[in-house]
């Protein structure tokens, strides 16, 4: 409802200030303009967050103040906490920072933020900006039309800067013209009651606008043109500061439990900021006064008062919040709990992870490893062994020696219920992911994609291979019973080995380590079908048994081939230049035929 009404509220009250002051016009114009630039910067620095940004975010993770110095740095840079609040909660809905360390950047950018004070009050306000937009204006839109990725996110970079400087001209414009018709000034409110009024005319501003920068470079340009006082000014700062985080918010709606936690730290830090600044404006004015003092910034320089104080409520709430990070981040953790999911739903896709491609390639990482650990039980099941057993270290032969009872699982149900659904899930992801992003992050998500299918494929091999094995798990026949439990063996033996890579995770000789159980399923497949020879030469097993034993073998290989096709694509986590010379250096068919070759005749030279 409140949706429905605001809109048509605000463009009222536009056509309003349109009506009665052609001024008006032009602040409303440069905002909108200042706005619009914004919008052109956070576009263009996406283009660079294919790789370097994902890196740097990754490095912050294992200590607070890198958590906070990439905030800091990041938000300074970029010039957009919002950009930088959506990219943390992106990261964090997929997995790959925990929480303190999303808290600690958010803190960082609150800081980050306040240089957008010190550069228009110190830099725009005092410099004719205008003439410096026009020339970043006319090559960013040429560079845009570029083909290049980069050469485009240069260009709405430079274009961003343009329409930014040129909002701030306009605003500046804007209110020294509109003080020669009317006098804001005039409605100031003093003492508290005029603090906690503005803090809210800041708040407002800031939600509507959806731009703390917006909103504080109004104020700056309104404080220049003495449309505003000095005090008035520091309470809609602060009241600007609580309204940033409608942007974290808003992010954290699509965004699964810990972007939600995120969003809810962000506020709790601004508000215990605002507040504690409200408590202490006046002590903070003085320390204003003093620090401003020393840096040599005139007294009547309010602008640059204005940014002092912007910058030195959120240092003193970064003092009084970061040692509490840890007693937050248990309240939000029981404040916001996971809602409890079945084996079927998706745990990482959420629309949170789509805003850059690292992070929905990582989900999908995630989820297809969901997948993985869904199918693995089912595959366990399907040869009547159990996958705790699988990953203990007692030894595979005693395992199935000892598990003769057979496991009564139906596959297409287990399939159904666990796995088909997700697997939608994923391939549907993907094909919204693909659409934004390089070719190189979307060749990624093809091959995240290919080891789905062939979990999907090793599962219905498995259900093949369950039907004759259950009958024949308990035979008679001991020479039967035992290929059987070859088979069960071979597969089982995969399965522990992929788990011991996805344990070892960026190690790349795990993953090369690949190469070896290839081999050794080659040669076990090869060593099947000498034993079965023999055991039909010298009838020790029936024809019925001999054509079960073929067919289940084949199937037992086909499951272990996807399953190592599977683990090479899924375990190995390092960058995709890393995994391209994994691959160069890992063995082919055609090689892998060579060794074996060279195998068996090595073999018949030894027997001569």
């Amino acid at each position: 409802m409140i949706r429905k009404i605001l809109l048509p509220t605000i463009l009222g009250i536009l056509a309003y200030g349109f009506w009665i002051s052609p001024d008006f016009k032009q602040i409303a114009a440069g905002v909108a303009i200042f706005l619009f630039g914004m919008l052109a910067l956070e576009e263009g620095f996406k283009a660079f967050t294919g790789g370097l940004l994902e890196n740097l975010l990754r490095r912050t993770t294992n200590k607070l103040w890198k958590s906070l110095s990439f905030g800091i740095v990041s938000t300074t840079i970029m010039q957009s906490s919002s950009l930088v609040s959506v990219i943390t909660i992106s990261f964090l809905s997929a997995g790959l920072i925990p929480l303190a360390a999303g808290i600690g950047i958010i803190f960082g950018t609150n800081l980050g933020t306040t240089t957008g004070a010190w550069l228009v009050a110190g830099f725009g306000l005092k410099v004719k900006i205008s003439a410096y937009a026009m020339p970043m204006l006319v090559f960013g839109i040429i560079l845009v039309f570029q083909k290049s990725r980069e050469l485009k996110g240069i260009g709405y970079v430079l274009a961003g800067l343009g329409f930014l400087f040129l909002g701030i001209h306009h605003m500046k414009e804007g209110f020294d013209a509109f003080k020669d018709s009317i006098d804001l000034a005039q409605y100031a409110v003093a003492g508290y009651p005029g603090i906690f009024l503005f803090a809210l005319l800041g708040l407002i501003a800031t939600v509507v606008m959806q731009s703390s920068h917006a909103t504080l470079v109004l104020i700056i340009t309104a404080l220049a043109a003495q449309q505003i006082t000095y005090e008035n000014a520091l309470a809609l700062a602060i009241g600007a500061n609580i309204g940033t985080t409608i942007t974290a918010i808003i992010g954290a709606l699509s965004a699964n439990v810990e972007g939600r936690r995120l969003a809810a730290a962000h506020l709790i830090f601004n508000v215990v900021t605002a507040f504690v600044a409200i408590a202490l404006i006046y002590k903070l004015a003085i320390a204003v006064d003093s620090i401003s003092a020393w840096l040599g910034i005139a007294e009547t320089d309010y602008t640059l008062k204005l940014a002092v104080f912007h910058t030195l409520f959120n240092a003193l709430g970064i003092v009084l919040m970061l040692p509490l990070i840890g007693k937050m981040v248990v309240f939000l953790e029981k404040t916001f709990q996971r809602r409890a999911r079945t084996a079927a739903e998706p745990r990482f896709l959420n629309d949170a992870a789509f805003e850059l491609g690292d992070t929905a390639i990582e989900a999908v990482r995630k989820e297809t490893l969901h997948l993985y650990d869904n199918a693995f039980e089912i595959i366990a099941s399907g040869l009547s062994l159990h996958g705790d057993e699988i990953l203990s270290d007692r030894p595979l032969k005693d395992i199935v020696a000892t598990s003769r009872k057979p496991i009564t699982i139906d596959i297409d149900k287990e399939y159904n219920d666990t796995v088909k659904n997700l697997y939608a899930e994923i391939v549907g992801f993907i094909g919204e992911a693909q659409t934004s992003m390089t070719s190189e992050q979307a060749e990624e998500l093809f091959e995240l994609r290919a080891a789905g299918r062939d979990i999907v494929e090793a599962i219905k091999d498995t259900k093949h291979l369950q039907k004759n094995l259950s009958n024949y798990l308990n035979a008679d026949n001991a020479e039967v019973r035992q290929e059987y439990d070859a088979i069960r063996c071979q597969v089982a033996r995969v399965m522990r080995q992929l788990d011991d890579v996805r344990k070892e995770g960026e190690d790349s000789a795990a993953i090369l380590s690949i190469d070896t159980l290839k081999l050794e399923i080659k040669e076990s497949d090869n060593q099947f079908d000498h034993n079965l020879d023999g055991l039909v030469r010298k009838q020790l097993i029936t024809p019925q048994m001999a054509t079960s034993l073929m067919n289940d073998g084949s199937y037992a290989y086909d499951v272990s081939k996807h399953l190592i096709k599977m683990g090479e694509i899924l375990f190995s986590t390092g960058s995709m230049a890393i995994r391209e010379a994994e691959r160069s250096l890992a063995l082919d068919d055609e090689e892998m035929a060579l060794l074996m070759e060279d195998d068996i005749n090595n073999q018949a030279g030894a027997n001569r």
